[in-house]
């Protein structure tokens, strides 16, 4: 930082809202020290004492007294600065701050509970989805990643939040996990035409950070509604929080995967989940593709039970 001038009173107006800022506003000496003073050389300070007294007579002190005025003198302190007028200070720049978006309150919890409710289908959701404001997520992502596949499907799967590969096309599941899901459905003889794809979260998340519990919470009543609608016969939550935000349950995905469980809708309708691993969990993680083979041969056993009773 380079340092203030005394004369330019802009530039200490803006060291001391530094200081300020950095929590330095109280003095530490009871005088005022002028910084920008340059220091006096330490020879200076103490002249050295004359080895013997000289004698001199009256005529040589005149004379000595006339030659040189100011001789016996102190030397001249430097002016100080000149005192700052707070009226007349500018005040210091003040920095450009983000702009900061509001984390949803209840009243937007509410609210989106309102809307979700009076969807009655998945088209009128997607439109008050599209127009909801309330979530700070939608003004940092570039679409809206509502679904994809098949609303009449027997098989609904839900994962966490949108990548960035989902946001530029308004898709869920079409990067590098998509791709993984895709052959997983495969694997047990389905494919998009064959299943229904959405997110708890329907906007990417900045930087693809953890969605915070108040961006979760705020979302909930879509994807709730949107499980109603579709009304599938087996749900499968891909990944922790989307088990854990739609079956109301805090243990880790590890401890819930391969065990049924059940998810209930605001009407009543309970619907048989599966918590299975996340495929981008998978990509990280290649040997724990054997556990999701596994979760994926019960929703394939559960499938087929269902359609014969």
């Amino acid at each position: 930082m380079t340092s203030a001038s005394p004369s330019n009173p802009i530039d200490i107006a803006e060291l001391l809202a530094f200081y300020a800022s950095a929590g330095a506003d109280e003095a530490l000496e009871d005088a005022p020290i002028n910084r920008f003073a340059e220091a006096r050389p330490k020879q200076a300070e103490r002249a050295p004492a004359p080895t013997a007294p000289v004698r001199e007579s009256r005529s040589q002190a005149t004379q000595v007294s006339d030659a040189a005025p100011d001789a016996g003198r102190p030397p001249e302190q430097p002016a100080p600065p000149p005192r700052l007028d707070a009226s007349r200070v500018p005040d210091a720049p003040a920095r450009p701050l983000a702009a900061t978006v509001a984390v949803p309150d209840e009243g937007q919890v509410l609210l989106a509970r309102q809307l979700a409710a009076n969807a009655s289908s998945l088209d009128e959701l997607r439109r008050h989805m599209a127009a909801f404001d309330g979530c700070n997520l939608k003004f940092t992502a570039k679409n809206l990643v509502f679904a994809d596949g098949n609303p009449n499907a027997d098989l609904m799967l839900v994962g966490e939040a949108p990548g960035r590969d989902e946001d530029l096309e308004g898709l869920p599941f079409v990067g590098r996990s998509g791709q993984l899901l895709d052959r997983m459905l495969a694997a047990i003889g389905l494919d998009r035409n064959s299943a229904y794809i959405a997110n708890v979260i329907p906007w990417r998340p900045p930087g693809n950070r953890t969605p915070t519990p108040h961006e979760t919470e705020i979302c909930r009543p879509f994807i709730e509604r949107q499980i109603e609608l579709v009304n599938p016969k087996v749900l499968v939550n891909l990944g922790g929080p989307s088990a854990k935000t739609l079956l109301n349950t805090t243990d880790g995905i590890l401890r819930l995967r391969g065990n049924w469980r059940v998810h209930t809708t605001a009407s009543g309708i309970a619907i048989p989940a599966m918590p299975t691993l996340h495929p981008a969990y998978l990509l990280r993680t290649p040997a724990h593709k054997k556990l999701a083979w596994r979760d994926f041969l019960e929703v394939k056993a559960k499938l087929r039970g269902l359609a014969i009773s």
